[in-house]
């Protein structure tokens, strides 16, 4: 069976395996990617389990990167070397190149999101996504706990029943940095995450702890955690 992960490119000894290739797994007709920044990696994978991908960030500038890499314009940063890493992670180092226009063909629209919002998408009309996929985005977004409970409901209502909700993170990290400018992060321990998820809606299906931390001089946390959570049907 194939293997499908999300790698980070800032940590290539670590990938987080999302079961997309099961039957009975995360696979579907859409992906909504929330908080996607000015990156794709965490989509590479999916592509292979998603008719449609619709990439969302907050960040005009990421939104615009994003676009550029779509459309191939001058500037645009290369993934190559990742994509060839994650072909060998799926066990075909060959098809980086067929997996870069895979992914174009799926990603059908680069839409702002904010998470703070009741209508994270705003006005924008779309069907109800299989999967909600965020990687290393609502500890951003989040100024504290109560916000984080709010941005989890307000996603949800982008989700299915019985859909799924991926969500890579960092794990009691207060800052993170981009370059020479510090940025803010949510402090967020295992049961925070557990009870915020299961109070928006979902049963947890896995949830990983990632031991491999940043350097200080990106981060301040104590690993990473990954989780797979189920959307509620009605009668559950």
């Amino acid at each position: 069976m194939q293997i499908s992960s999300i790698c980070h490119p800032m940590m290539p000894d670590s990938y987080f395996p999302v079961p997309y290739s099961k039957p009975d797994g995360v696979n579907g007709d859409l992906l909504i990617d929330i908080g996607s920044g000015p990156t794709i990696y965490q989509l590479l994978s999916a592509c292979e389990s998603f008719k449609e991908i619709i990439a969302t960030d907050y960040i005009d500038q990421n939104l615009q990167e994003l676009e550029k890499w779509l459309k191939k314009e001058p500037g645009a940063f290369s993934w190559s070397l990742v994509m060839t890493y994650v072909c060998e992670l799926e066990g075909n180092r060959a098809k980086g190149p067929e997996k870069e226009e895979k992914l174009r063909r799926a990603i059908k629209q680069v839409l702002k999101c904010d998470v703070t919002q009741s209508r994270p998408l705003g006005a924008v009309s779309l069907p109800l996504a299989d999967c909600l996929l965020s990687t290393l985005c609502l500890d951003a977004a989040c100024p504290d706990l109560p916000a984080y409970h709010s941005a989890l409901r307000n996603l949800s209502s982008l989700l299915k029943p019985g859909g799924y909700l991926v969500i890579i993170d960092a794990l009691e990290s207060s800052y993170y940095m981009i370059g020479e400018q510090r940025f803010s992060s949510l402090c967020l321990r295992q049961e925070e995450v557990k009870a915020a998820v299961r109070e928006a809606g979902y049963t947890i299906k896995q949830f990983e702890v990632i031991p491999q931390s940043y350097s200080s001089t990106r981060a301040n946390n104590k690993g990473l955690f990954f989780l797979v959570g189920q959307k509620l049907r009605s009668s559950e």
